[in-house]
């Protein structure tokens, strides 16, 4: 007698192909965009091969980079050409550019996903711009040389870092007005805001430190200073940080010490030194935070660091100069 499929077997065999189809659909990697100071271009990394997969020429002397919230822009800072260009990620063209006062070195996009804080170096202010009307919302003056630039994640505040004046200057982004500012170190460069927004962390490039405020009060809650066996203290030179979203570890890019300072973000205690490419500049999580890439301006590469490990895994040839680094998925 012959027997009939049972019901769940034609079941699994109608799911069969699409099982299968989304079985061999490729796997898109995610990818990180590097800017190469020297080069007036941007390196493209396949994160998956770890290969550089495409290079696209932008304004000159790109530095710092940023994503809009969906992934779909990417703003970048072509100081020497005075203009912040908007890049679209799908096509990977040059869109607009945005009206950034002279010289941006860094900047930084408010929770609302439309304004933008970029700090002009030149003429000592902090640009304001509403990227959806490309016009200027307002400038603030700061202290000299402004450089780093960051957003807490609540909106309320932006801060600033003058690398002449050594201050942090805050701004509240319900007046775009100077509220306060904080003196830290010498030499200001990078700021970050801790995930819940309770502490900001600022790297100090001349006085070799990190300070760590209490947002609450702006007071200073700590101040790290960084040594490292058979490196020169006057090479200990803090600029870029990132903080994981767990809020386990802070990184922190030490400049031509040519290492990586790993510390515990909730004790604020230095766990261990990463080496790394020559002048380590700026640091970037892949999405899922395994990894941590690096990049070195000097020998013209990217670290890739295993955050579980706390070992770098790769050094990947870029342009001259690499400065900043985002990642897409």
């Amino acid at each position: 007698m012959r027997r009939l499929p049972s019901s769940r077997s034609l079941l699994c065999a109608s799911l069969l192909p699409a099982v299968l189809a989304v079985a061999c659909e490729p796997t898109l990697a995610a990818t990180a965009w590097v800017s190469n100071e020297k080069d007036n271009t941007l390196s493209l990394i396949d994160l998956q091969t770890l290969t550089v997969t495409d290079t696209l020429p932008v304004g000159q002397r790109p530095r710092g980079l940023l994503l809009s919230h969906d992934n779909k822009l990417l703003y970048i800072c072509a100081s020497d050409s005075d203009r912040v260009q908007v890049m679209d990620v799908a096509s990977r063209t040059l869109v607009k550019e945005l009206p950034s006062g002279k010289d941006p070195e860094q900047f930084a996009l408010h929770p609302n996903d439309r304004w933008l804080y970029v700090s002009n170096e030149d003429d000592a202010l902090v640009t304001v711009i509403d990227t959806v009307t490309d016009t200027v919302l307002a400038q603030v003056e700061v202290g000299i040389e402004p450089e780093g630039m960051a957003v807490s994640p609540d909106g309320k505040w932006a801060v600033n870092t003058s690398e002449t004046t050594n201050m942090l200057h805050w701004i509240d982004t319900q007046t775009q007005t100077l509220a306060d500012s904080t003196p830290v170190d010498q030499r200001p460069r990078f700021v970050e805001f801790s995930q819940d927004g309770k502490h900001l962390w600022a790297s100090a490039e001349i006085g070799g430190t990190v300070t760590i405020l209490d947002v609450a009060s702006r007071q200073v809650l700590k101040t790290l200073n960084f040594a490292i066996k058979g490196v020169h203290p006057d090479k200990v030179q803090p600029v870029g940080v990132k903080l994981s979203a767990d809020g386990k570890y802070a990184f922190v890019a030490l400049g031509p010490a040519n290492h990586v300072a790993v510390v515990d973000a909730r004790t604020f205690e230095v766990l261990d030194y990463l080496l790394v490419g020559r002048r380590v500049w700026q640091l970037a999580f892949t999405p899922d935070q395994q990894q941590l890439l690096a990049t070195n301006g000097v020998s013209g590469d990217v670290s890739v660091i295993d955050v579980a490990s706390l070992k770098v895994l790769k050094s990947i040839k870029v342009g001259r100069y690499p400065w900043g680094v985002v990642v897409t998925p």
